[in-house]
């Protein structure tokens, strides 16, 4: 069995999970929430293996709120497919699957209407990278073709997607 929660990216100088809407939630070691090696300039993704403190588009309006920062959480179902749901300061949201030819079979909705969104999803996904002052370089088709490929492990897909938006990926810890 995969994974199955959300994973909250955003930016600050302390810990996101300091956020008034965690409600003094803290990492844990048995598996309720972690965090991942961080991406430097402050980018933090944390991964919440039970349930968020309220629904996500509430938990991300909050914490965009709180940074300042343009954030985003995926939704995940059992490592197969995430919704991910990113939201600017100014208000400007976007969202896209991650794994589209299962997301159609899971949400029973026709994959040429998920495919078709994509090129919009991806245009929108870069201009809340680059609102984030990241992404300058980045050519939409290679947004583009992230979303319409596939990971078995959704959350890979998610890390592979944020990289290729032109945020900084996270130090090797083992390097």
């Amino acid at each position: 069995m995969g994974f199955t929660g959300e994973l909250v990216f955003g930016r600050s100088d302390r810990p996101l999970l300091q956020a008034p809407v965690f409600g003094g939630a803290r990492e844990d070691d048995e598996g309720g929430i972690t965090s991942w090696q961080p991406r430097p300039g402050g980018w933090q993704t944390w991964q919440f293996h039970r349930t968020l403190p309220g629904d996500p588009e509430y938990v991300l309006r909050a914490l965009v709120e709180w940074t300042g920062a343009p954030a985003c959480i995926a939704s995940v179902h059992d490592s197969d497919v995430a919704l991910v749901v990113g939201l600017e300061p100014g208000g400007d949201r976007w969202d896209a699957w991650l794994n589209p030819k299962t997301a159609a079979a899971m949400t029973d909705r026709p994959l040429p209407e998920l495919t078709a969104r994509v090129p919009e999803d991806a245009a929108r996904a870069l201009s809340w990278a680059r609102s984030a002052g990241l992404g300058a370089n980045v050519a939409v088709a290679t947004i583009e073709a992230t979303l319409r490929s596939h990971d078995p492990f959704a959350e890979e897909l998610f890390d592979t997607l944020l990289t290729h938006l032109g945020f900084p990926p996270a130090p090797n810890p083992e390097a």
